[in-house]
């Protein structure tokens, strides 16, 4: 959220994600400071989150979505309008994360009960995101790269992707992408929970 929208309230979708995020919280009976604990994640970031006067980075969301066992396209689905089967490119929720240039538009239409999604992931020249886990451990991920070049690293292992390239890994540690070129990376992501 930029500093001139606090004034016109926080944008809707993250109304939303902070209303869910306290009701998880809420669910598993615990307190911020036990939240905090469990999710590396400050408690000060988690209550600001919760009461909507920040959107939560990847890295935040990741690290929430790791603790509560979901994908972070089950949590931004549990968010949006009640689940289709058909959603229109114009209708596919969106999610930036401003501070790394990261863009995340969920293409499939969402349904709690499927194990599968797919998502398109756009990151600006220069973007690193790292996650410290996965949000659920042992998700599969199928990543084709559609255009500029991406490094991804899983774990030790780094791999270099042009267009064309497709990289499959189920995620069990650490991960990062890399926008490695000079223009945006844009990719396909299938993501499959065990």
């Amino acid at each position: 959220m930029k500093q001139d929208d606090v004034a016109a309230g926080p944008e809707p979708v993250d109304a939303r994600l902070g209303a869910r995020l306290a009701e998880l919280r809420a669910d598993h009976g615990w307190s911020l400071g036990e939240l905090a604990e469990r999710s590396g994640v400050s408690r000060s970031t988690l209550s600001r989150a919760e009461r909507a006067e920040i959107s939560p980075t990847a890295a935040v969301l990741n690290r929430l979505c790791h603790v509560y066992g979901r994908t972070m396209s089950q949590l931004l689905s549990e968010v949006e309008a009640a689940p289709a089967p058909l959603v229109r490119a114009a209708d596919q929720p969106i999610w930036e994360d401003h501070g790394s240039g990261f863009v995340r538009r969920s293409v499939s239409p969402p349904h709690a009960g499927l194990r599968g999604e797919l998502v398109e992931g756009r990151l600006a020249p220069g973007t690193d995101i790292a996650y410290d886990r996965p949000p659920v451990t042992g998700l599969e991920q199928h990543l084709w790269l559609l255009d500029g070049a991406l490094e991804v690293s899983d774990g030790e292992q780094v791999h270099h992707l042009d267009p064309g390239d497709c990289l499959r890994m189920r995620v069990f540690g650490p991960t990062r992408f890399r926008c490695a070129g000079p223009v945006e990376a844009r990719y396909a992501l299938a993501v499959v929970r065990p």
